[in-house]
């Protein structure tokens, strides 16, 4: 079993904070670390950043709830990685298959931005993912602090790979580590990320992954 954070997580107090005026203004939300979601003998990991406050925070499943998870499951389902209908909600039914999704921060940051210190405190959960993994062969950086966060983990110094859409890096040890602007609102309605261009971070990666 890969470790998770627990429900009432006390590694950060500004997160642990906003947790609890989130559990006292919304009681029937999730309001608690959000837990990573697909199998663990996938191929593929997806590390996004953080749950959103009405988005993950709300629904307990990673980018189910808001506008984030419509790019990203919609692609997923069209690349047959994942099965079933996405509907926003973690009861719809919908199947990962050969992908896992987690976040390098696992509770919601105030203004959906966590903190140096709340990335570098959350790096050893993603550790656990990486490590809980037996068949992992690429992970998917939605961002710049995914990206950074996947590298931490390694042990792998941050210049040594830098950021860059639709880059798909080799890491010492073979896992390859692909990169895309993150799948938010703010960036696809600046269209900084089209459907078009995320579609084809994924496929490319996806096919390195056939070959």
């Amino acid at each position: 079993m890969i470790e998770a954070p627990a429900r009432d997580c006390p590694l950060c107090p500004r997160l642990v904070d906003y947790r609890t005026a989130n559990r006292a203004a919304n009681p029937a939300w999730h309001n608690a670390p959000v837990p990573s979601w697909g199998p663990v003998d996938a191929p593929l990991l997806v590390l996004g950043l953080a749950p959103g406050v009405r988005g993950a925070n709300r629904t307990g499943r990673p980018f189910t709830g808001d506008y984030a998870g419509k790019l990203l499951y919609g692609t997923l389902l069209k690349f047959g990685v994942a099965r079933g209908e996405f509907r926003e909600d973690p009861n719809d039914g919908m199947e990962l298959l050969g992908c896992r999704i987690a976040n390098a921060v696992r509770c919601v940051p105030p203004e959906n931005l966590p903190t140096p210190a709340e990335i570098r405190t959350c790096n050893g959960f993603v550790k656990a993912e990486l490590a809980g993994m037996p068949a992992l062969r690429a992970v998917l950086a939605l961002g710049v602090v995914a990206h950074g966060a996947l590298l931490r983990a390694k042990g792998i110094p941050a210049a040594r790979f830098a950021f860059g859409h639709s880059a798909i890096h080799v890491l010492p040890d073979g896992l390859l580590l692909a990169d895309s602007y993150h799948v938010s609102r703010y960036n696809t309605s600046t269209r900084r990320l089209t459907p078009e261009m995320f579609e084809a971070a994924v496929q490319a990666l996806l096919t390195r992954l056939e070959g």
